[in-house]
């Protein structure tokens, strides 16, 4: 995956400006209780929308687990090997199929499945159903075998059926009801009134995620400055009143939720923000970037009885590092064979359109801040670093019609396997730079040689989070570090999986 690195002009750094800036404040006026009762009103309206997402999503997983079932029931009927065995019509399965859609129901009910996330991962979600359907088939078959005892036989392969195709099914349906959410949720249908406590680079940064993600239903009303701390004058939405203005604020505005977006408060103003909405009903979420040098989960161990706080933990080592180059092996050899035709394709292309190698190699910093030999197809003219190496942007005129093509599907990074093969990079990992870039962020950027504790990737957590291309390479940096302190094979492999969707879908290859 690409990442265009900052030009002259771009800072990497993000620093306070040594004087807060003063916005126009829009003045506050009260409220009269009638204009009190229809905001509640309306908000009440916005609440009662909003529930028949987490309504209809489970009558769309109550149809497909029904479909499912009977499917399962069909596919016994009609496979005859092993021969189906006295299996009775499918009216008499009717009460075995209310208790295995009773049981399923529950299960996805006590997982948490009807609370999605606004910015919940399909490959995510499919995880925890594959884990609600295991438990629930098992709940199912204890309670038709204490119900039906031995008057009524569920067939074994039926089972395995059910329990393949309802994980398959459901999974479609939820799938389908997530994209019609997130369209009406584009649309304002039961917007989420949003206020972000913070006026600075952190609310600016959040306010612009909220606005290329608008099927998460964000609608934000305002920031609120906070005394001493630094403000953007040109943001695009609202200024209002003051910290002690909350309360009144989340009135007139119907806010549902309060982001603080102020990394550098204190703990004593954290608290004190938070005790001004603490009466109003609203959920308060503060920026994780208040712990930026604690990329990992926090978790609590003891110490003869006195409690501990973990903040730190190497997640890669030992037993899973052999685990990790197992798996580099196993997926580069696979790749390179299956994809040995493709890749010669692209080499003869590259050969005819224009003279110079197939291959460019340049050298990247990798495990320990060691350098190597990158590969990639070379997708620019033979002499497009004459002037001196330079940074990847849009419609770049160096490069060749091969080249933009190749560059857009990420199709030139393939040569990558043969690193990762030789032990040079992995599947999966932070990025690697170059040299001349390592040395300048590294006297910016917090912790950023940490993101060398481990192998250099193909593709990254960051990449896949839509952090490539003319991005804050501070932002990448923390997602580097939440990965190398966050490892697990499951991540590994949803990192795999949303780079094969991305690879269609990223506006940044370039």
């Amino acid at each position: 995956m690409r990442m265009r690195y900052p030009g002259p002009t771009q800072q990497v750094d993000e620093k306070r400006p040594e004087q807060p800036a003063t916005p126009a404040v829009i003045p506050l006026r009260p409220l009269s209780p009638e204009e009190l009762d229809r905001i509640r009103a309306e908000r009440q309206r916005r609440r009662r929308r909003a529930f028949l997402f987490p309504l209809s999503l489970m009558a769309i997983d109550a149809v497909m687990i029904v479909l499912a079932f009977y499917v399962a029931y069909w596919i016994r009927l009609t496979i005859e090997f092993p021969p189906p065995v006295a299996i009775p019509p499918f009216q008499r399965y009717l009460g075995m199929l209310g208790i295995h859609l009773v049981a399923l129901l529950t299960t996805f009910f006590f997982h948490r499945l009807y609370r999605r996330k606004r910015a919940y991962s399909h490959i995510d979600e499919f995880g925890r159903v594959i884990a609600s359907t295991s438990i629930g088939i098992v709940l199912a078959l204890a309670a038709v075998s204490f119900v039906y005892k031995n008057s009524l036989d569920y067939p074994r392969l039926m089972i395995i059926y059910a329990w393949a195709l309802t994980i398959i099914f459901v999974t479609a349906g939820r799938i389908a009801h997530a994209r019609v959410q997130w369209a009406l949720q584009g649309r304002e249908f039961a917007p989420e009134h949003v206020l972000i406590v913070g006026a600075g680079e952190t609310a600016n940064m959040i306010l612009k995620a909220i606005q290329r993600s608008p099927g998460l239903g964000y609608k934000v009303v305002g920031v609120v400055p906070v005394s001493g701390y630094p403000v953007i004058e040109s943001l695009p939405v609202p200024v209002l009143g003051t910290v002690d203005d909350l309360p009144h604020l989340i009135d007139a505005y119907g806010v549902d939720e309060v982001i603080i977006a102020v990394p550098e408060a204190t703990h004593r103003e954290i608290v004190h923000i938070i005790g001004k909405c603490e009466r109003e009903k609203v959920s308060v979420k503060v920026f994780p970037d208040l712990f930026q040098f604690m990329a990992g989960e926090m978790s609590i161990s003891d110490l003869s009885g006195l409690p501990l706080l973990t903040v730190r933990d190497i997640a890669l080592r030992g037993w899973k590092l052999a685990v990790k180059r197992l798996i580099d092996i196993a997926v580069s050899a696979t790749a390179l064979v299956l994809l040995s035709p493709l890749m010669l394709l692209i080499a003869i292309l590259i050969k005819l359109e224009s003279p110079g190698p197939v291959f460019y190699t340049q050298e990247r910093m990798g495990l320990d801040a060691k350098p190597f030999q990158m590969l990639k197809f070379r997708s620019m003219r033979q002499d497009a670093e004459r002037d001196g190496p330079g940074w990847t942007r849009p419609n770049d005129p160096r490069r060749t019609r091969v080249g933009a093509f190749i560059r857009r599907y990420s199709l030139d990074e393939l040569p990558q396997l043969i690193n990762v093969l030789l032990g040079e990079m992995s599947i999966v990992g932070p990025r690697p730079e170059r040299p001349v870039y390592v040395e300048q962020f590294r006297r910016y950027i917090p912790r950023y040689m940490d993101r060398h504790r481990e192998k250099a990737g193909i593709t990254g957590w960051a990449q896949v989070n839509g952090l490539r291309g003319d991005t804050s390479i501070a932002e990448r940096t923390k997602y580097d570090l939440w990965y190398v302190e966050n490892w697990s094979l499951t991540l590994d492999f949803k990192i795999m999986l949303m780079t094969l969707v991305r690879i269609f879908t990223d506006r940044n290859a370039y």
